[in-house]
């Protein structure tokens, strides 16, 4: 069931799933998504773990404060969910945007973390010009405009064929879940990822760190994931053969099976 709450001067919704006394593993949504692309992790993740699912401010059920947001401001928002739900540490998953604001995390609230997951993700993401672009776009015609190319880069051609049904209903999820994003929302956002530059953050990061990428995403692709290895001492890198950018929901079997071999050390 969706909650509210308040957390950094932002109304954030959440969802915990799995039992109560479980160890707590926090999943952070990508751009113009929300807590439900977690949907294909929750049956695997809940025997173990209490799974909290969180909107990011300006998507899903969150509050949508006129932006534009930064990235600092995301990651706060998360430690401040952390603290207002009586949390002391967590995992923390995060894909794309989610993996972002898990990169501040890991640099400026180690204390609250046990491990870091980042998915299809980067540490910076030029040229400044697109995101300004998207933006324009976004407030001049809506998000739906962008759910054809949006598909295209999220998703492989062959898992976004129309004789596959189970790609078309993933897509179509996605799709709705664009579509739905709150235009402000998006442009906040946007202006966080625009800006965001955590190259020198990475040897900061200390936790025990899972760096996972699909082997086809061409937005956060995975020599983006290897500067991320790389950067990150003691990391490990898993590379999910046949998907892009939303790995977990083209390739849920196999992103499961690698996070939860990674989460079954601790």
């Amino acid at each position: 069931m969706i909650q509210r709450i308040a957390a950094n001067g932002a109304e954030l919704a959440y969802r915990f799933d799995g039992p109560e006394d479980a160890p707590v593993l926090m999943l952070s949504n990508s751009l113009m998504s929300n807590h439900t692309m977690w949907d294909p992790q929750i049956e695997a993740l809940t025997p173990r773990f209490r799974v909290l699912r969180y909107d990011t401010r300006g998507h899903g059920a969150s509050a949508v404060p006129p932006g534009p947001y930064t990235m600092a401001m995301l990651g706060e928002d998360a430690a401040a969910l952390m603290t207002a739900l009586g949390l002391k540490r967590v995992h923390f998953m995060g894909l794309s945007m989610g993996g972002m604001i898990g990169q501040y995390l890991g640099a400026n609230h180690a204390d609250k973390l046990i491990s870091l997951i980042l998915c299809d993700t980067a540490c910076v993401m030029p040229p400044r010009e697109l995101w300004e672009e998207r933006v324009s776009q976004a407030r001049a015609v809506g998000l739906g405009a962008a759910v054809e190319a949006t598909l295209g880069r999220w998703f492989t051609e062959p898992f976004r064929k129309p004789n596959n049904p189970v790609g078309n209903a993933v897509t179509e999820k996605v799709a709705n879940m664009i579509r739905t994003t709150a235009v402000e929302g998006f442009a906040g956002c946007c202006a966080a990822i625009r800006d965001m530059d955590h190259q020198a953050l990475l040897a900061s990061i200390k936790v025990p760190t899972l760096v996972v990428v699909g082997e086809l995403d061409p937005g956060t692709p995975v020599a983006a994931a290897e500067v991320l290895h790389a950067g990150i001492a003691g990391s490990e890198l898993a590379v999910i053969p046949a998907s892009a950018h939303l790995c977990n929901m083209e390739r849920p079997e196999e992103f499961n099976r690698i996070v939860t071999g990674f989460l079954a050390r601790f």
